[in-house]
């Protein structure tokens, strides 16, 4: 199998002064989250990545578990993606994904731009978005404009706050609920979540990480999440040791590739690198931030 583990001296060389001075964006602050981390070898390379933008994104409103296919502009980013990441030269072993379109249709779009469609892609429900609850299917500046930027801000980037539940009466709990493809998942239906806050998420995703993703990177494959924005912001919690109250301040765009470096404990050795011209993506993240303010506040 093709693999990017064990590539001569001269293409690491290339592809990571390619990266440090023309693609790379390493947010302040992260060595007060790795330490000593930053001082070890390099062994493996993990890719994170938040499906490009979904109908509902463009709209404003809170997604969830609602199945979403991709915007125009959302199958552009997935592909650009696709593109950057084959400009860097590298190769993926193996994919894991949601169980929602969105973020299959992002992990196939990618691999198609890179030439790699025959790569596995791996699904599973643990990698699904964030369960908003009762929140799904409304307007985040028109929720912030009713209860307040503050309240909208605790539910969307806490790390402990669970917005209120979904019930029967929700119009789109049948929608959920009665999809088969929940019939499929290693958990009763009466047991998936009806909301959940970032740190109920990270709880049924991190047996997923340690008994799916981290066996594959650790036997030195090249591995993509693609999936979404609070599932990859939970993984960037436990893989950076992020804190309860920093997480709030980490955003995540759509469609840009995140490349952790990781040492044999599978901690990063140095600060994440978001790919891609940096001024949009500084814009992306700008723009996500600002989904949760009222209309005309500043």
């Amino acid at each position: 199998m093709l693999s990017i583990n064990r590539p001569s001296h001269r293409r690491v060389h290339g592809r990571a002064k390619y990266c440090q001075h023309r693609r790379r964006y390493i947010p302040n602050g992260f060595k007060r989250h790795v330490g000593l981390a930053s001082q070890q070898i390099s062994m493996y390379k993990l890719f994170l990545l938040r499906h490009g933008e979904g109908a509902w994104n463009r709209e404003n409103r809170f997604c969830s578990w609602v199945d979403q296919k991709l915007s125009q502009d959302g199958v552009q980013e997935a592909r650009d993606c696709g593109r950057l990441l084959k400009d860097g030269g590298y190769q993926l072993d193996v994919v894991f994904t949601s169980i929602l379109s969105r973020s299959i249709q992002t992990a196939w779009l990618v691999l198609e731009a890179l030439g790699q469609e025959w790569v596995p892609v791996v699904k599973s429900w643990r990698l699904n978005e964030r369960h908003y609850g009762a929140l799904i299917g409304l307007n985040r500046a028109e929720m912030a404009a009713l209860h307040g930027e503050e309240k909208v801000r605790l539910w969307r980037r806490s790390y402990d706050v669970t917005p209120p539940a979904i019930d029967e009466s929700h119009p789109y709990f049948g929608e959920i609920y009665a999809d088969r493809r929940y019939d499929a998942c290693d958990v009763d239906k009466e047991e998936l979540p009806r909301a959940e806050s970032l740190k109920e998420v990270m709880a049924r995703l991190l047996p997923y990480w340690e008994s799916a993703v981290a066996p594959e990177i650790r036997r030195g494959r090249t591995v993509l999440v693609a999936a979404h924005g609070n599932s990859c912001r939970a993984l960037l919690k436990h893989l950076e040791g992020i804190s309860d109250d920093d997480i709030a301040k980490v955003t995540l765009p759509t469609g840009v590739p995140v490349l952790l470096e990781l040492d044999e404990r599978l901690k990063p050795v140095k600060a994440r690198q978001l790919l891609g011209d940096q001024l949009k993506i500084q814009a992306a993240i700008k723009k996500v931030e600002e989904q949760g303010k009222a209309k005309g506040s500043t």
